[in-house]
């Protein structure tokens, strides 16, 4: 008799720890979703705008690691075979 009650004890817990659970993730899910609704979100001009920025400035990063790139192998040759 004593072992039973062990176990309905066991599972009773292992219950609450699991709807415990389910309320944190409920919780978490209407906390994320009441924060999604207090943003401010940026007009299809401002994103278009936002878009155009980060093109260009990662062209003008590629050009510029690419010049890089170039120096230190004409340096690096020079160094090792003495010709371009």
């Amino acid at each position: 008799m004593e072992h039973e009650a062990k176990r309905k004890s066991a599972i009773s817990r292992a219950i609450a720890g699991f709807d415990g659970g389910m309320g944190k993730v409920r919780r978490f899910l209407a906390d994320s979703m009441a924060e999604m609704r207090r943003c401010t979100w940026p007009s299809k001009a401002e994103l278009w705008e936002s878009t155009v920025l980060v093109v260009v400035a990662i062209v003008l990063l590629s050009l510029f690691v690419w010049g890089v790139d170039e120096v230190a192998r004409v340096v690096i040759r020079l160094i090792t075979t003495g010709k371009l």
